[in-house]
């Protein structure tokens, strides 16, 4: 999810996000959610990228640019040999995660340390390889939020000997969700013992589908405040909640459900992050492909073309020549634009796009946000990629937070 790409002590985000006035009811709900997001949002970034990878068809001569987010996404990116790749970030606890994981491909001493930080991100080890290998190449601001430490005394890049993935605003919703869950009697981490697609759809069925009856949780996520944990500001709650006939409650129960049932999770690691609250264990243990053993060494070798900038999207493709691009990003940040921040972003992309390049982007509902809401002779310049093409890139996310997947492609006379 991109919406974590903003932060409240930007006054360019908070006009991005702030579209009523002060005291109006989502005036308060927008400046709530605003406060919310100070901090680090999301541990892991939730876009499929293989998928992402499918769709962008990235090339040895592509420049990449994405919003950070939680930085898995980016490198994993690195695996299908980009030229380079720009994350761009408003939210600083990202910038700084991006930031640890490029220092930490670049200089952890093997594989193994490279899992153990990311992968696991629960042992007292990575506390010193982080003092031993990784801190040495930060930059101050990066090294000053790693070391800042909490009332309680604890340094924050201590969040890896304790689980890093129950970190964050959304890590720590999550474990919210599993508290209530073991008050229904249920137990979210039973669907990954699961030996078939067949089994977890009947565990699903059973103990997860009848919590979204009950009246407190029902309640619960009729309140917009109740999700801003996912991600989720009051302009996309309000496309979310249109996107099911049976309302906010019906849209989560079906995109959970999706989760749940519609792949093996021994292939999904989204699935553990959700039920398990971080990467499952082992050798078979699915992984993003950055952490793939498969892939450290290309992860290695290439980490030092990924440029982490702490930037509006929009400004900095502004900063870039004209035609210097190739392959963009921009997760579903654009749910939550007003049609003139989407029209000064597409002129920008459009400005800066080589002919062919790519624009990937999701939306939390079904209908484009795009279309209709910039001007013809900036759009007109772009194709639009099958129907049918993209359903199935929808479908195929393992994420299955999404309910759309879209694609424009510049057309070679643009």
């Amino acid at each position: 999810m991109g919406i974590a790409a903003k932060s409240p002590k930007n006054g360019a985000v908070r006009g991005a996000v702030h579209r009523h006035e002060h005291l109006s009811r989502e005036g308060l709900l927008e400046r709530a959610f605003t406060f919310a997001f100070r901090g680090l949002v999301y541990a892991q970034i939730w876009e499929d990228p293989d998928i992402d990878m499918e769709a962008l068809v990235i090339t040895p001569d592509s420049h990449v640019v994405a919003i950070a987010s939680g930085g898995c996404n980016v490198f994993s990116y690195l695996t299908a040999n980009p030229k380079a790749i720009t994350a761009v970030d408003l939210n600083p606890a990202h910038v700084a995660l991006n930031k640890l994981k490029r220092a930490a491909a670049l200089h952890l001493p093997d594989q193994q340390a490279f899992h153990r930080f990311f992968g696991q991100a629960d042992k007292a080890e990575n506390t010193q390889a982080y003092w031993t290998h990784i801190r040495p190449h930060l930059d101050d601001a990066t090294r000053t939020y790693w070391e800042h430490r909490s009332a309680t005394g604890v340094r924050r890049i201590e969040g890896f000997t304790t689980g890093f993935y129950k970190q964050g605003v959304l890590g720590k919703l999550i474990g919210f969700v599993h508290w209530l869950a073991r008050r229904y009697g249920v137990d979210p981490q039973e669907i990954l013992q699961a030996r078939s697609i067949e089994e977890q759809q009947a565990i699903f069925e059973a103990k997860l589908a009848p919590i979204f009856d009950k009246k407190f949780l029902r309640w619960l996520v009729d309140q917009p405040a109740a999700l801003f944990g996912f991600g989720i500001p009051p302009a996309q709650y309000d496309l979310l909640k249109a996107d099911d006939q049976a309302g906010i409650t019906g849209a989560l129960k079906s995109r959970l459900r999706k989760l749940a049932c519609d792949f093996d999770v021994k292939d999904n690691y989204y699935a553990w992050q959700a039920f398990g609250r971080g990467y499952g264990q082992g050798p078979e243990a699915p992984l993003p492909p950055y952490l793939q053993a498969k892939h450290f060494d290309a992860v290695r070798d290439r980490a030092a073309r990924v440029e982490v900038r702490h930037q509006n999207m929009s400004e900095y493709l502004e900063s870039m020549p004209a035609q210097s691009l190739d392959r963009y990003v921009l997760l579903d940040a654009q749910d939550w634009m007003t049609d003139a921040q989407l029209t000064r972003l597409w002129t920008a992309i459009t400005r800066t796009a080589k002919p062919g390049a790519r624009v990937l982007y999701r939306t939390a509902a079904a209908p484009d946000v795009v279309q209709g809401h910039i001007p013809d002779t900036l759009l007109g310049q772009w194709d639009y990629a099958p129907q049918a093409l993209r359903d199935d890139w929808t479908r195929r996310d393992r994420s299955a937070v999404y309910g759309a997947t879209h694609l424009w492609t510049l057309k070679p006379h643009a």
